[in-house]
């Protein structure tokens, strides 16, 4: 996988020469670390859009540059990158991924009167903070956890369900609303626990799931600490489902289980590659050898959004625009999208999906 360095400027023209653009957007995410592949989603989604829109002229005349910026997923480096951008006051900033490094950032960009569209941070406290330069193409938790929730009681109830996260503020989010939904319909935890992420050994972790004989283990946490689980449930010969949320639609994910992630169960949006619309896109994508998968296309969404909105208001100016996106319906990958008056979308919601032999479909 490419690596960036923590600041990076991408040049990005009509011509595909080395000339500067009038107006710079930042995409932010994970480039290092351990969710460094949905970091690359983000680059490979937003830098095609940005060509795509200088190829067609620019925005409002002007060409974009795009610049990408790495927070790997942590919240000082995420505050000390945003800092970074107010003093180049960017026209828009097209992240943060983890909730836990979107949302202090949030708060330099709405200090600083910054746009902030979001494609992956999907804490409901994001948008509830009443700050009303950020925006998310993506649903949030209260959303998600709530599929994720009715999905158990329909399919598992009766059976024996654990309930795992990793301590972070998109894991424990997404945990607790799970629950809360399993409450109301009826099903009972038999396992409520904790882990530390990062580490390599969760053999105390699977001992209790097997002694208290667990059907269903629903995981709040990343692709690395789940996939460990899930080949260290079946290297004790547990048959027990996994289930996640978002942070497991990446290749990578089977690339750490193996076999062991056969039958993996997660929430995501609906897939923008399945949509016939994209189809030129996505195989344009593909021709590059690279497959768009996950937060790629809600990467260019985000791009899209914005690019309309300014369109829209005839201007840059983060109020403006702002104004725009709260006003209007936009045409994007993800589909046609609006934002209400806190900057939540406005599009369908999560489905569930299954993992089978190294890839991911809709689970019945």
């Amino acid at each position: 996988m490419k690596r960036f360095p923590y600041y990076l400027s991408l040049a990005l023209t009509v011509s595909g020469g080395a000339a500067w653009a009038d107006v710079t957007i930042a995409t932010v995410g994970p480039v290092t670390g351990s969710e460094a592949a949905i970091g690359e989603q983000m680059r490979h989604g937003a830098e095609a859009a940005v060509g795509d829109l200088n190829a067609r002229g620019g925005v409002l005349g002007q060409k974009i540059i795009m610049e990408m910026g790495d927070d790997a997923c942590d919240a000082k480096q995420a505050v000390a990158l945003a800092n970074k951008l107010a003093q180049e006051k960017v026209a828009l900033v097209a992240g943060h991924f983890c909730s836990s490094a979107s949302i202090p950032a949030s708060a330099v960009y709405h200090e600083e009167n910054i746009l902030q569209i979001t494609p992956g941070s999907t804490n409901p406290k994001l948008t509830e903070q009443g700050f009303e330069n950020v925006f998310r193409v993506c649903g949030r938790d209260d959303q998600q956890g709530l599929v994720d929730g009715n999905y158990i009681v329909s399919h598992f109830k009766g059976k024996n369900v654990a309930i795992v996260h990793d301590k972070q503020t998109y894991s424990r989010g997404l945990a607790d609303v799970v629950q809360q939904t399993l409450h109301a319909g009826g099903v009972k935890e038999a396992l409520y626990e904790t882990i530390t992420p990062g580490e390599k050994d969760y053999s105390v972790l699977v001992t209790k799931l097997k002694a208290a004989n667990i059907d269903l283990l629903f995981f709040g946490g990343y692709k690395t600490e789940a996939g460990l689980i899930a080949r260290q449930m079946r290297e004790q010969n547990l048959k027990t489902v996994l289930m996640g949320g978002d942070a497991l639609v990446t290749n990578e994910y089977w690339s750490i289980t193996g076999p062991a992630g056969e039958g993996t169960l997660m929430s995501f949006s609906p897939d923008p590659r399945k949509d016939p619309r994209n189809a030129a896109l996505v195989a344009r994508f593909k021709a590059g050898g690279y497959d768009p998968e996950a937060y790629t296309l809600y990467a260019y969404a985000t791009v899209q959004a914005w690019a309309q909105a300014a369109a829209k208001a005839q201007s840059f100016d983060t109020r403006k625009v702002e104004t725009a996106l709260k006003a209007n319906r936009f045409d994007t990958v993800v589909g046609d999208i609006g934002f209400d008056g806190k900057g939540d979308v406005t599009a369908p919601g999560y489905v569930v999906y299954v993992w089978h032999d190294g890839t991911y479909d809709y689970a019945k």
